[in-house]
């Protein structure tokens, strides 16, 4: 009953950010391919929800958190707007593991009218390729004993 609370845990932490299921795997003592499973379980609940309700919590956002008199323009707009333009779908894709939370990522990409069969394509090559990367490298760290005796 134990692991399957922590593992329910780990799969409702990776909705919100990618990294809590390679860390919280690999000290629960999941394997590479278990902690990558469980990640990429949570990552693309997340992104299969949030496309299919994105462009409602969007609007929702907009009509009742916005102030009026904030900038469109503001430096972390551009910043996404940049990375739009020189890297696409794709490219939003493959950073948002790394940088951008699941949710987040998928709204970007339902801003940008990406179609979802799209969005499910590049977010769950995307959550394999980081989750068995990120998954075998704190594996690797993991058997670093003064690593290790930071979690036990």
């Amino acid at each position: 009953m134990d692991a399957l609370l922590t593992m329910l845990g780990i799969y409702f932490l990776c909705w919100f950010k990618f990294i809590a299921g390679p860390v919280l795997g690999s000290a629960a003592g999941y394997t590479v391919v278990e902690s990558a499973l469980v990640t990429i379980a949570g990552t693309m609940s997340s992104v299969m929800i949030f496309t299919l309700i994105g462009t409602q919590i969007r609007a929702f956002i907009q009509r009742n958190f916005r102030p009026k008199s904030k900038p469109i323009f503001t430096k972390k707009n551009r910043n996404i707007v940049h990375l739009w333009k020189k890297y696409g779908e794709m490219g939003i894709a493959l950073f948002t593991p790394l940088f951008l939370t699941p949710i987040g990522g998928t709204l970007i990409m339902v801003s940008f009218g990406v179609k979802k069969r799209r969005i499910y394509t590049h977010m769950l090559w995307s959550s394999c390729l980081w989750a068995f990367i990120l998954s075998s490298s704190i594996d690797q760290l993991m058997h670093i004993s003064f690593i290790k005796g930071l979690f036990i």
